[in-house]
This record gives C-alpha cells, sequence and structure tokens, in this order.
C-alpha cells in the first residue's frame, strides 16, 4: 500500500472559528470579592459582568454580616459610654434603646454604602445584573430573574464569589418566631427580656455584648472549653471576664441536645442535662458556603461538606476557567481578606498567575465590647515553636487619651524576638483596638532590619494619643532583657 503525501502547495489549513463570548468575565456575587475582582478587571478595560441576586449590592457583608452587626455595636457603645461618663451619668438615667432603635441606625449605614458600591460599577461600565445565577457550562451562566425569566450569558472567565450564609442544622426549627440565625437576627422587632446565644465564636461574642448592652439577660453557649482560642490566652480571659458579668452567663463546655420552641419562649436541653430557657434564642454556630444552588455538577465541580469550593494558588477550582474567592472557599473568611483575593484573582486571569497572595499575617477584629485585635502569633504559638521572645505591655488606664475617654479598659501586648527585637505579634484589648493594631501591623511587614521593636522608642507620637502605648508597651519590653 502506498502512502500519500500532503505537499505545502495541496495542503489545506484549518482553523477552529474564534468563540465569541458576551464577556471577558462573570462574577457571582457582589460582596467585597466580588467588588474587588470587577474593580481590577474593569480597570484594565476588561468588558465584565457581575451578578447579584438581591435588590442591593454588598453582599452578606453589607447587607447581613460585617456592616449592620458593627453598626449595632456602635450604637450600643456609645449608649454606654454615655451611661458611664460622670458629666453625662444624672442625664443618661432611665435612657434605653430598644433593638429596633439600633436597627434604625444599622439601617442608615446599609443605605449609604450600597449606594456608594452601585457607583463603582456605573463609574467602571461593569455591567450589573440581577438574578440569581447558576452554571449552565463552564462558559455560560444562566440568571433566573425575580419574575421567572432567565437569561443567559457567556464569557471567557467566571468567578464564584457568592459568599457564605449561617449553617442551619435540620433539627433546630428555624420558621419559628423565636428562633433566629446571624442573619434572621437582624428582623428582630422588639428587644427580649432574654436571649440564649448558641455558639461562642466572633458572631456569637459580639452579638453576646450588643444584647447585653441594651439590659438583655443573656446566656451564651460555648460549645469549647475557652472563649474565641484563637485569640492570646490572656486577652481570651479577659474577654470572658467582662462578657461573663451582670445578666450575662457563659457556659463552656455545652453542646445542644434539643431547642424546645413554645409559644411563649424557647428551651434549651443540653448534653450535660441543662434546661436553659429564654424569649429566643440566635443559633450562631458555623456557616456555610453559598454553592448549593450554583449548579456545580453542570461543570463538574463540587463542594466539601461545608459548601466549600478548593482552590490553587492562583484561585482557580478544578476547571481552569472558573475561579472561586472569599467565604466561599474558607479560611480566612474576612470582608477585608476577601477583598484582595478578589483582586488577586483579577491579576491571575489577567496574567496567568497571581503574582501575589494574601500578606501571611491578616490582622484580626473582633468587634465585641470591648474590641479585641491582634496581628501575628500569640505567646502559645511561640512557646510551642520554640521562639526566644520576651513581652512588653502597656495599660491603657496610665494614658492621658485613655482617661479623658473614658475608656481605660484594656492595653497593648508587644511580643518580640529576644535577639533580634522583630516583632512577632501585636495584641490590644479595648477601645479602638482594631486601629491601634495596625500601627503595628505597619512596622512588622518592613524587611531589611525595618521591623524592631526599637522603632516605637525611638520615633515621636502625637500627645495625648492611644498610639503611645507602642511606646510605653517597647520600653516596657526592652526593660526586661537581661
Amino acid at each position: 500500500m502506498g502512502t500519500h503525501t500532503v505537499t505545502a502547495s495541496n495542503k489545506k489549513k484549518t482553523q477552529k472559528p474564534e468563540i465569541k463570548f458576551d464577556y471577558h468575565t462573570i462574577i457571582i456575587g457582589t460582596g467585597p470579592g466580588g467588588e474587588g475582582a470587577a474593580m481590577n478587571l474593569a480597570k484594565q478595560n476588561k468588558n465584565v459582568a457581575i451578578i447579584e441576586r438581591y435588590e442591593s449590592v454588598g453582599g452578606g457583608c453589607t447587607h447581613w454580616g460585617t456592616i449592620p452587626s458593627k453598626a449595632l455595636r456602635y450604637s450600643v457603645l456609645r449608649l454606654i459610654e454615655f451611661k458611664n461618663t460622670p458629666l453625662f451619668s444624672s442625664a443618661a438615667q432611665g435612657l434605653n434603646l430598644t433593638f429596633p432603635d439600633i436597627l434604625q441606625q444599622a439601617s442608615s449605614v446599609i443605605r449609604k454604602q450600597t449606594n456608594l458600591r452601585s457607583t463603582f460599577y456605573n463609574r467602571n461600565g461593569v455591567n450589573l445584573i440581577h438574578g440569581e445565577g447558576s452554571f449552565v457550562d463552564k462558559n455560560t451562566v444562566a440568571i433566573r430573574k425575580q419574575d421567572g425569566g432567565v437569561e443567559t450569558i457567556t464569557a471567557q472567565n467566571i468567578i464564584i464569589a457568592t459568599g457564605s450564609r449561617p449553617y442551619q442544622p435540620p433539627e433546630v426549627n428555624f420558621s419559628h418566631p423565636r428562633v433566629y440565625d446571624s442573619d434572621s437576627i437582624l428582623s428582630l422587632s422588639h428587644s427580649p427580656r432574654s436571649i440564649i446565644i448558641y455558639g461562642a465564636g466572633v458572631i456569637g461574642c459580639e452579638y453576646a455584648s450588643i444584647f447585653k448592652g441594651l439590659g438583655v439577660k443573656v446566656d451564651l453557649i460555648n460549645t469549647r472549653d475557652r472563649l474565641l482560642e484563637f485569640l492570646d490566652n490572656e486577652f481570651s480571659d479577659s474577654l470572658s471576664y467582662h462578657l461573663n458579668s451582670g445578666k450575662t452567663t457563659i457556659r463552656s463546655g455545652e453542646e445542644c441536645k434539643q431547642v424546645e420552641t413554645l409559644d411563649d419562649c424557647v428551651v434549651l436541653h443540653t448534653q450535660s442535662g441543662k434546661k436553659i430557657k429564654a424569649d429566643c434564642i440566635l443559633w450562631a454556630n458555623g456557616r456555610t458556603g453559598n454553592t448549593n444552588r450554583l449548579n456545580l455538577e453542570a461543570v463538574d465541580l463540587k463542594a466539601n461538606s461545608r459548601g466549600q469550593i478548593e482552590i490553587n494558588g492562583n484561585y482557580q477550582t478544578g476547571v481552569e476557567n472558573i475561579y472561586a474567592i472569599g467565604d466561599v472557599i474558607g479560611y480566612p473568611s474576612l470582608a477585608s481578606a476577601a477583598f484582595d483575593q478578589g483582586r488577586i484573582a483579577a491579576n491571575a486571569i489577567l496574567n496567568g498567575v497571581a503574582g501575589s497572595a494574601l500578606i501571611e499575617n491578616i490582622p484580626t477584629g473582633i468587634y465585641t465590647i470591648p474590641e479585641i485585635s491582634s496581628v501575628g502569633k500569640t505567646e502559645e504559638q511561640l512557646t510551642a515553636a520554640k521562639i526566644p521572645y520576651e513581652v512588653g505591655k502597656a495599660q491603657f488606664k496610665h494614658l492621658a487619651r485613655a482617661q479623658m475617654a473614658q475608656s481605660e479598659v484594656g492595653g497593648l501586648k508587644l511580643l518580640f524576638h529576644t535577639e533580634t527585637k522583630e516583632i512577632l505579634g501585636i495584641h490590644c484589648f479595648g477601645q479602638n483596638a482594631s486601629e491601634i493594631v495596625h500601627i503595628g501591623q505597619a512596622i512588622m511587614q518592613q524587611t531589611n532590619g525595618g521591623n524592631n521593636i526599637e522603632y516605637f522608642v525611638n520615633t515621636t507620637f502625637n500627645y495625648p494619643t492611644m498610639a503611645e502605648a507602642y511606646r510605653v508597651a517597647a520600653l516596657n519590653g526592652l526593660n526586661r532583657l537581661l
């Protein structure tokens, strides 16, 4: 049998027709992650569509999570300060706020945030589409509108930024009017006399502070042995001390056996045999990724038991043109980190590789009363790693600014290497802790010897300020060195 040779003259070139998509990138979700990705891509003149299932942009962060809970907390804090300031204490007698009162302030903040964020998309030419997005294939998303109609759009890349929602165990009746999660609690139309908060993580502790400040009897059920175990032990104990007073009781090491719902109350039955009665219950024990309605099966993706999607260093899922960011990928599940993840994922789409990653030391801000913030290692972590360190402390009650502001509770702790004097951890407890911690974080990020505790001794701070705590803590720590 002879062979047939194709010469250059009779060879016919074939090319696959170029696929034209509606958009360069589709983003599902307008929370911090989706916003960060959309803005980065739009600034590079890419044609972007972003899908939002609700009427207003901002995602859970703006409507049910970070913004409303912090706004509620801020209103309660102002009330507490007013009542505790001697100059106003007589005028404050009998002054009380209800939960609906402080919800009005939170609603005002939410409106301002959503209006602002809507302008970002308009100004940058991002097409905002309202509806619920789900996959048809790896380049196609179907958007179900409120009127039942379905719009289908295509893109070269798709980013999942759908966030998370409160975990609802099936054995708890969340349809009962006395049972709430951290989303539905914002529909509470009265101030209860008593509340059970099941779950003493960040959300549970923050709401315990809010209700305590309103004079509500609180039972905070902690399924672990201590509050917020990722914190430095000293500050975890300090939070327990301040929460576990007045009408608030922390019950550690307890597990739910049953939530009994009655017409006039709820009763929590614990595994240890306790029965705890209250007007209502806030279930704040875990969150799950919003992936259940994305039709991931259509693109051969699968979420884990917590609704989270696996990604690589470029925020790519198992499908190379589909990316995922924010709460839907799990840790660190912070609004601040999600925004950065969105920008980094956009860089990966634009350049083929992310080119950067989240910083190693991500600060945490816990908006309890008092506030807590930290960055870097704890004493327990440094001890376990056998890293030689020393501690420098400053108590706020010794600072003139704290005395003027009647915010003398708490202090600042600096952990630094005994030989290199490199700052290893910063922990702050008290008023404006989440602001104060960033001063030290900026020094921790310095390289080539710039991260050194002696910076705080050799610089000049405004007086009087809370920032002075760094100089006081640095001197305290350096004086401990042998």
